[in-house]
């Protein structure tokens, strides 16, 4: 039975001074709407209070599962202006069946992709004054499950909270669509076989800041992991999946071994690249083949995907002892971004059928 969202709007709403300051320059994650979407799942109960309500703290007990045993994962998608004033999601329902997936592995409760779908769409219908419409902006969905059981006993929590909040964005990386600088992390990984790695859960998150942390204290923009068993074969960046394009035109990505996260960007690129003429290889790619596949010349270009920075061009690996510099030039790069921005900024025609009008 779908989810019935009751709508409490906040009776302090933002002013369009403060609205319009906030789109002129939204950076990621800073700012936040008026409302967010809330909903409880008991083991007894199943899915109910489910509600619109004014953006605001959540109060938790300090014996609160989720502080404790990490109980917890997230997704993030995008809601786009259309041309013609409309606004428009894109691939909701992929970004809500990973959400499931996630909670299986978390020993969450599922909620359903049509709720995950409503509620966006609800929240989104009634904030639509944070959608922004400048090039390059959206408004950012970050729907969140966490265990909200009281008690310290270990096991999968019998009181789950679900939460939706929206932000507007711009570019995630602050210098913009330059190519970025990659850390090889050599001393941490990410995850392991019959780990987490497939989840897009908080625990995973937490494990990568410290090797991020190194990234930034030698000069870098983010990190890029090795597998934890051979530390040989390239698996992610902290929050990015990764793409190789050959001096042929074949597009390589690391095939999904069941620690790197399978995600949206990834897949759409995967269809578009095909469509755009490149062969599409997903296999393991040793990061000695990145090093010398750019000293050769056969690794053209290197990029990452997500949600949230779309594709960024990586300009350069660096690594203790030594940094590997890519060609300036990435057209295969710019044409894949073009393509997918245009597709959800509704400026390419959307022949898949991804972008969900929000009703």
């Amino acid at each position: 039975m779908a989810l019935d969202f009751a709508l409490e709007r906040t009776s302090t709403p933002a002013g369009d001074d403060r609205i319009a300051e906030a789109l002129a320059a939204p950076g990621f994650g800073r700012v936040f709407t008026d409302h967010m979407v809330t909903a409880v799942w008991t083991a007894d109960g199943g899915w109910g209070d489910a509600r619109v309500r004014p953006y605001g703290p959540l109060s938790l007990d300090p014996a609160t599962h989720v502080f404790h045993y990490a109980q917890a994962i997230f997704e993030g998608f995008k809601a786009y202006r259309q041309p013609d004033g409309t606004i428009a999601t894109f691939r909701p329902e992929a970004n809500g069946a990973r959400f499931v997936r996630s909670a299986q592995r978390m020993a969450l409760p599922a909620l359903e992709v049509e709720d995950f779908v409503t509620a966006a769409d609800t929240l989104i219908r009634l904030d639509e004054r944070w959608v922004p419409t400048a090039p390059d902006a959206s408004l950012y969905l970050r729907p969140f499950m966490m265990a909200t059981e009281v008690g310290l006993g270990v096991r999968p929590a019998r009181e789950v909270t679900f939460v939706l909040i929206a932000s507007p964005s711009a570019s995630y990386f602050s210098g913009g669509a330059k190519p970025v600088t990659i850390w090889l992390s050599e001393d941490y990984t990410r995850a392991g076989a019959g780990g987490t790695g497939a989840a897009k859960c908080a625990g995973n998150y937490a494990a990568s800041l410290v090797a991020q942390q190194e990234a930034i204290a030698n000069g870098c923009d983010q990190v890029v992991f090795l597998d934890a068993t051979e530390r040989r074969w390239v698996e992610e960046l902290g929050g990015m999946n990764i793409f190789f394009v050959l001096d042929d035109g074949t597009l390589v990505t690391p095939e999904l071994t069941g620690s790197i996260l399978e995600g949206v960007t990834r897949d759409s690129i995967l269809t578009l690249a095909k469509e755009l003429g490149h062969e599409v290889e997903e296999r393991r790619v040793d990061v000695d083949e990145w090093r010398k596949g750019i000293e050769t010349g056969r690794i053209t270009e290197t990029f990452a995907c997500g949600t949230a920075a779309v594709v960024a061009s990586i300009g350069a690996l660096r690594w203790h002892g030594g940094e590997a510099t890519a060609p300036a030039a990435t057209p295969v790069a710019d044409e894949i971004r073009d393509t997918l921005v245009g597709i959800q900024q509704g400026r390419v025609p959307d022949s898949h059928g991804w972008m969900h009008p929000v009703p």
